[in-house]
């Protein structure tokens, strides 16, 4: 399996897998393994029928949670299917009462809960699974070296949609609040403390939304969808997280010019 180039943590090394991404991103997904599980996906995702079909094959299994960043379920069969069986039009369902997203996304991507129209057999739709399976795979790939780069990435990829979806400026916060990645990226820019997530979920609501405006001049959640807000939190995020690491490759000097350029 090819494993990402990084030359270096924080700023240095985001910079670098900037310019490198398409090259890099284009290598991994050649690696055997990978093909191996998304062209199964591709030529077999077509006959799923039922949630039950969907969890009793593994290897189909592992593509469909890796897209959304649950592959660590993989073991819970009897959870998943249950998530999937139940669907998403009911409020009560057990992927709407997860506050992390990805649940609900997972089981309403697939359609295959009551009044549902199932996607698997619906043109475009292995195409999708398995880009976004691919695009997880290569930010795990590079977790495995530097879990900040790997955070850096998801945000850059996952923030856009979540932000951009329906729903009131309250609700998308919770969003980024329920996804825990997410949440880390934002938590970390805004420097709050780690304990900060015991807090009264209105209270986190409202520091969250202060913060925002405070250090990026960001009151609508979906303002973060445009590149220069979005480079600005990541880079925030990089920067904070290398200082809080003792500043490692570079200059505490350099990452405070940073922090006051974001």
């Amino acid at each position: 399996m090819y494993q990402p180039v990084l030359i270096s943590s924080g700023l240095v090394g985001w910079q670098f897998l900037q310019r490198t991404y398409d090259q890099q991103f284009e290598a991994f997904g050649k690696s055997v393994a990978l093909k191996r599980d998304t062209d199964y996906f591709a030529e077999n995702i077509g006959n799923v029928k039922s949630a039950a079909d969907l969890v009793s094959d593994r290897q189909m299994l592992s593509v469909a949670l890796g897209a959304f960043g649950l592959q660590d379920d993989i073991n819970n069969r009897f959870f998943i299917e249950k998530m999937l069986s139940e669907g998403t039009t009911a409020n009560d369902s057990l992927a709407n009462r997860f506050t992390d997203s990805r649940y609900s996304d997972f089981s309403a991507a697939f359609g295959l809960g009551p009044n549902e129209v199932s996607q698997t057999d619906q043109p475009g739709f292995a195409e999708e699974i398995i880009a976004r399976f691919r695009a997880n795979s290569f930010e795990i790939a590079t977790g495995n070296q530097d879990e900040t780069l790997r955070t850096a990435l998801y945000g850059e990829r996952v923030l856009p949609d979540v932000v951009t979806g329906d729903g009131s400026d309250a609700q998308k916060w919770f969003s980024i609040m329920g996804q825990p990645p997410l949440r880390n990226m934002f938590e970390t820019a805004f420097g709050l403390p780690s304990a900060f997530g015991q807090a009264d979920i209105d209270f986190q609501l409202g520091v969250f939304q202060d913060r925002a405006d405070r250090l990026f001049g960001v009151s609508d959640p979906s303002q973060f969808a445009e590149p220069e807000n979005l480079n600005r939190l990541v880079t925030t995020f990089l920067a904070r997280s290398q200082l809080n690491a003792g500043g490692a490759g570079t200059s505490s000097a350099s990452i405070a010019l940073t922090l006051l350029q974001a």
